[in-house]
Parts: structure tokens; C-alpha cells; sequence
């Protein structure tokens, strides 16, 4: 995870270090604590001016330090890491590599060659010095932030950047799209005196008869929410990159997804677990399953094995246990998505490091209002809950006391079930269930402090929910139980994987049923393609600048090539089964991949969003519709900071 930044000034009369404000150089900094220094490049003689700043956090090989220039002047800022596509030696720094093999492009299409080859999370910004070309973008999902800002007419002055800040000028920070790469020729751009930004789009293949329609819907859409004075078109060769993943199988069978036993709940309509069972004595669903977990398997094993692993670093672990410090954490709920993560990530973490488990609770506003309302409740999740936990609550209630049962939200009851499970199944591992507890003035504070920025461009209630969640649980400071006691701890891991992807791909959202329902498998198909093709702009972006804010890097093993290759080549129906209940038909393919794994009730869980399951939904408002725009995400102006 690095804090990458890029200001553009042509024929300017103001310095370039106006354009860039002291609160983004911070932000930048916090996402990038290893190592930060800054180069500007002048053209007198073109009348443009370039500074380049770059903040790393150091993840693999060596440390270096960016912006990365050579011998021919070509400037390099790289957020990413490769996991694939491109080799890159245990020792060897990704940066680096991919810097050299840039240097090495004589052409258009060598450089889209090149980013076609990477498998990863990327943001780049590359300068071109022999052709006064300014190269950027961020890779097929979105899994990297890059954000630009355009000045008026009269400074023609643009930013790029990983996070945004206070703007004096006034101008909109947006997300660069992850549709394509973009070039900017800075030569021509200086001598007519306005902006111009060349796209090369990402295709499945660029002999596609759709291709020039498709590109025409996509340069509207950009276009119309960039100024006046910038202007957006396809590249006169209509060059593209190849995308990393195959498109969509979109074939929908006649026969209907059976379910094995009809009797596949209780009375009270509480999914069983052998009905997971089931389904795998089926040789086709159960050699499916462990497909799955093959590559599931493999991208997980990429995400924990690719870091460094200093033993010497100074940690705030608990003295009393683990010696060793933890590298890996998981965004943590107990479900089905953070379960499967977290069971794949001790088949590769060394057995004597420890796996933090983040699981963060927003206090109950009362707990006796709490109590009323899980009694109202007697749908299917609420009882599945008291079924699958009622032992893991008990023990946690003698454990920690009450005075954290007004942060006994359902994720924490799930988590402790999930850790149970877990320990279940690798007792000598180490798990440090790190349980993260919120309070409303806290939230408050952290809100307008820092997360509203990071949320930025985006401002639904929303993005609010799941943002300050998601900043709380990567942050990492709670509690670990340790020897019945609970202490406090702050998780040392640097990389945090998340589960973000497999609702996207396995139709695990709510409004997933109501399409099926409605529209039947086509228009589930639609849907689903529609959900990953807007992954970019709704989430990623949003989830690299929160969790970047801790100088950790999030990682998406859902969200890994071959999986999403892997999925996607399935007909809907062998990933998900909408006729069967919540709990088993929902991500279907993924249950069954847990019970392999040998998980238990958590492989039955229905889904629960974050924003619901650590109660931060309801904290502050009841009335809110998730789609509102929210007030409290309002960035002060500079006049009042």
C-alpha cells in the first residue's frame, strides 16, 4: 500500500506546490509511513511543470523509496502488488520490476501489453519523458484508489492522488475510473492551452462488434462529469488492454436446482448443516466445491506469503502470549465470507504466528431497548443465531463480564461462534479474536477527524455505515482475551484481508432474490454482471483509502483473477440456488467449499450486512434510507479548518 500523488501545471502562474494541500500531503503519509520524498520535473521550453510524491509502506524486497526516476528521466508511482503475470523474486520489490519493464516499452502497445499482464491491485502514474506523456490508471476491478482534480481554465492545473483533501479552489475530487488506462500528452496539452485525456479501454477482446458502441456509452458517461475545459476521447487506434478475467457465463439451465432432501430445515425453519452434506454426496457439486477451494486456496495462500516478515519488529502484543507478532488480519464477522478467509489463511501462515480476527461492535444505544427487539424478532436469522451460538455467548458472558454486553451486537455473537469454529479446527494456532468496541462519541470524533475524507467522493448513509465500520475494524485496537481477561491490543498485521467479491459474484445480497424473483436466472445474470462491472466505483476505492489510512493494505481474495475467471466461467446456477432457503442457497458453491474445509453452523449463516451486524445502522438514526445522501459526511471548507 503506498500514497501516490501527481500535479500537472501548465503555463501556470501560480507555484505547483499551491495545488497540493498540507491535509492530502497527511493523508498521503499515513497510507505510506516507510518512506516519503517528493520530485518535480520543469519543461521550461513546453511550459509545463510536474511534482511527483510518493509515501510507501513497505510490503516485499527491499525498501524504495518513490518516485522511482531513471537515466532517460521517466518518473514511476506504483500503489500495487503483483501477484502474478509478471515474476517477481522473493527479494525483489514489485515497484521496481514493474518499473523496469516500462522503461523497456518502445510503444502504445508494449505499455498496455505489460498492464495487461498483471494480476493484482494496482494504481499507477508513470511519466514518459521522451514522448512528454503522463500515464495513469488503476487495474480492472478498482482495488487501488486513484483520485483526480481539475482546476479551472485559468490555472489549467490538474491532481492525481490515492486520497483527496480540503480544496481551496473548490474543484470536485472524483474517482479516475477503472474502465481503462489514460495518457495525457503533455506537449500538445502546454501549446493549445487545454486539457485532453487519450483513453485505452480494458475489453475482453478488442474484435468485439460491439466494442465501439460500448466504448461510446463509457466516454458519455465519464465525460459528462468532467469540466467543460477537459476533454475525454478513445485513442485514434482504438488500442485496448486485454481484461485479466473471461466474461460472464451467462448459459441458464432448464432444470431446476433441486434441493437433495426435502427436508432440509427443522420446523422452525432453521437451515440444517447436513444439508451441506447432502449436496457434496453429489460427485458433481462436491468436485465443484473443491475446484473452489483450489483456487480459492491459491489466492489466499498469495496474499498472506507476499510480505515481509521482520521478527525483530516492536509489537503491542500481549507479552504473556504469542511471542510472535501477527502479520495477517481479517476483517471478521463470523460469517460464511470471513470464515472461509480465515481457514484458508492458517493452511499458510507459519503455525507460530499469530491470525488476528477483527470484529467490531458500535454500542447498543439501550440495552434493554436491545432485549425488546430480539424478542419481536422469530425470522429465520435471528433464530439461527440463538441456535449456533447459544454455548459461544454463554462462555464469552463468563469470560468477559457484562460490562461488554452493550457491544454484543450479532457480529460479536457470530465472531465467537466463527472463533470457536476455528479453534476447532487448528487448536495450536494462535487466534487473536481482537474485539474492537465503538462507542457513539468516538465514532463522532473519528468521523470528522478522518474518515469523511476517505470516504470521499462518496457521501450515501451508506457508504457512511460501512465505512467508519470498516475504518474501526481495520484500525485494530481492542480487546484479546488472555488467560480469561480481557487486555487491551493493537493488531501489528499490515496486510487485512476482506470478503468483498463473493456476495458481488455468488449472488449473496438480498436484492439478488428479489431479481431472481422477479426476472428468473437472466435476469439474475444480469445483475450479477452489473455488480461486479460497478464493484470499482461503489466499493474498492471507498476500502483502499479506509483501510490505507492505517498504514495497512487490504487484499481481496475474492477479487483474485483466477477466481473471478473461475466463477465466472459457472452457469449461475452451479454457484448459488435462489428456489432454497436463506443460509443454504445464497453462495451456494461457497457453502459447500466450507463444509469441505470442515466448517460448521458459520457455513450456514445467512447473510448479514457490516452495517447491520455491528449495529452502527441504527446508532444514529432509524429513519435514514441506506441511498440518502448524508449530511454527516460533509467536509468543512477551508475557512472553517
Amino acid at each position: 500500500m503506498c500514497g501516490i500523488c501527481c500535479v500537472v501545471t501548465l503555463c501556470s502562474q501560480r507555484a505547483i506546490h499551491d495545488f497540493l494541500s498540507e491535509d492530502i500531503l497527511c493523508h498521503l503519509r499515513r497510507r505510506g509511513p516507510d518512506s516519503s520524498q517528493e520530485l518535480i520535473k520543469t519543461v521550461s521550453d513546453l511550459s509545463y511543470q510536474c511534482l511527483f510524491s510518493g509515501h510507501v509502506l513497505h510490503m516485499r524486497g527491499l525498501v524504495t523509496p518513490q518516485p522511482l526516476e531513471d537515466a532517460s528521466n521517466n518518473v514511476f508511482l506504483w500503489n500495487g502488488e503483483i501477484f502474478s503475470g509478471v515474476h517477481v523474486g522473493n527479494l525483489e520489490n514489485d515497484t521496481e520490476v514493474v518499473f523496469h519493464h516500462l522503461a523497456s516499452c518502445s510503444s502504445e502497445m508494449d505499455i498496455l501489453s505489460l498492464f495487461s499482464s498483471l494480476q493484482g491491485p494496482w494504481a499507477f502514474i508513470y511519466y514518459e519523458a521522451g514522448s512528454h506523456s503522463l500515464w495513469f490508471g488503476r487495474d480492472y476491478f478498482g482495488r487501488r484508489s486513484l483520485l483526480w482534480q481539475f482546476s479551472n481554465e485559468v490555472d489549467r492545473a490538474f491532481c492525481l492522488s490515492s486520497v483527496s483533501g480540503c480544496s481551496e479552489s473548490g474543484s470536485q475530487w472524483q474517482e479516475v475510473p477503472a474502465s481503462g488506462i489514460f495518457k495525457i500528452d503533455l506537449k500538445a496539452c502546454a501549446a493549445t492551452k487545454s486539457l485532453s485525456l487519450t483513453w485505452f479501454p480494458w475489453k475482453y477482446s478488442c474484435r468485439e462488434k460491439a466494442v465501439e458502441e460500448t466504448c461510446i456509452n463509457v466516454l458519455d458517461q465519464v465525460s459528462k462529469d468532467l469540466p467543460n475545459h477537459v476533454h475525454l476521447v478513445l485513442n485514434e487506434s482504438k488500442l485496448c488492454l486485454r481484461a485479466p478475467v473471461i466474461p460472464l457465463n451467462k448459459t441458464v439451465s432448464k432444470a431446476s436446482g433441486a434441493c437433495p432432501s426435502s427436508n432440509f430445515s427443522n420446523i422452525n425453519g432453521v437451515v440444517s448443516v447436513e444439508t451441506l452434506q447432502e449436496f457434496l454426496a453429489e460427485e458433481h457439486k462436491k468436485n465443484l466445491a473443491c475446484q473452489f477451494i483450489d483456487v480459492l486456496n491459491e489466492a489466499v495462500k498469495r496474499r498472506v506469503l507476499c510480505l515481509c516478515r521482520d521478527p525483530d519488529q516492536i509489537t503491542r502484543e500481549v507479552p504473556s502470549m504469542s511471542h510472535k507478532r501477527a502479520h495477517i488480519a481479517v476483517l471478521f464477522s463470523g460469517g460464511i465470507d470471513s470464515m472461509v478467509l480465515a481457514a484458508l489463511a492458517d493452511k499458510h501462515v507459519p503455525l507460530e504466528e499469530p491470525i488476528d480476527l477483527l470484529n467490531v461492535a458500535f454500542m447498543m444505544k439501550e440495552q434493554a431497548k436491545h432485549r425488546g427487539t430480539t424478542k419481536r424478532q422469530t425470522g429465520h436469522e435471528v433464530q439461527l443465531h440463538l441456535l449456533c451460538t447459544q454455548e459461544s455467548s454463554q462462555d464469552a458472558a463468563a469470560d468477559t463480564g457484562t460490562h461488554s454486553s452493550c457491544f454484543d451486537v450479532p457480529d460479536r455473537i457470530t465472531g465467537r461462534a466463527g472463533l470457536k469454529e476455528l479453534e476447532a479446527i487448528n487448536p495450536s494456532r494462535t487466534w487473536n479474536f481482537v474485539e474492537i468496541n465503538v462507542t457513539l462519541e468516538e465514532l463522532k470524533k473519528m468521523r470528522k477527524e478522518r474518515i469523511n475524507y476517505l470516504i470521499y467522493p462518496l457521501d450515501t448513509v451508506l457508504d457512511d455505515s460501512i465505512g467508519c465500520a470498516i475504518w474501526f475494524a481495520s484500525r485494530g485496537e481492542g480487546f484479546i482475551s488472555n488467560q480469561g481477561e480481557l487486555k487491551p491490543y493493537k493488531s501489528p498485521a499490515k496486510v487485512v484481508l476482506t470478503g468483498i467479491g463473493a456476495d458481488e459474484q455468488l449472488a449473496g445480497y438480498s436484492r439478488h432474490r428479489v431479481c431472481f424473483t422477479k426476472d428468473g436466472l437472466e435476469g439474475l445474470n444480469k445483475e450479477l454482471e452489473m455488480e461486479l462491472g460497478r464493484i470499482s466505483f461503489r466499493n474498492l476505492g471507498r476500502d483502499d483509502r479506509i483501510i490505507g489510512d492505517h498504514g495497512k493494505e487490504a487484499r481481496f481474495p475474492f477479487l483474485d483473477e483466477d477466481v473471478v475467471s473461475f466463477l465466472s466461467s459457472l452457469p449461475v446456477s452451479e454457484k448459488a440456488d435462489l428456489t432454497l432457503p436463506r443460509g443454504i442457497g445464497e453462495k451456494l458453491i461457497l457453502r459447500l467449499a466450507a463444509k469441505e474445509l470442515g466448517l460448521t453452523a458459520s457455513a450456514v449463516l445467512p447473510k448479514r450486512a457490516v452495517q447491520f451486524g455491528s449495529r452502527i445502522a441504527k446508532l444514529e438514526s432509524n429513519s435514514e434510507k441506506a441511498s440518502d445522501t448524508c449530511s454527516r459526511l460533509k467536509l468543512p471548507s477551508v475557512d472553517e479548518l
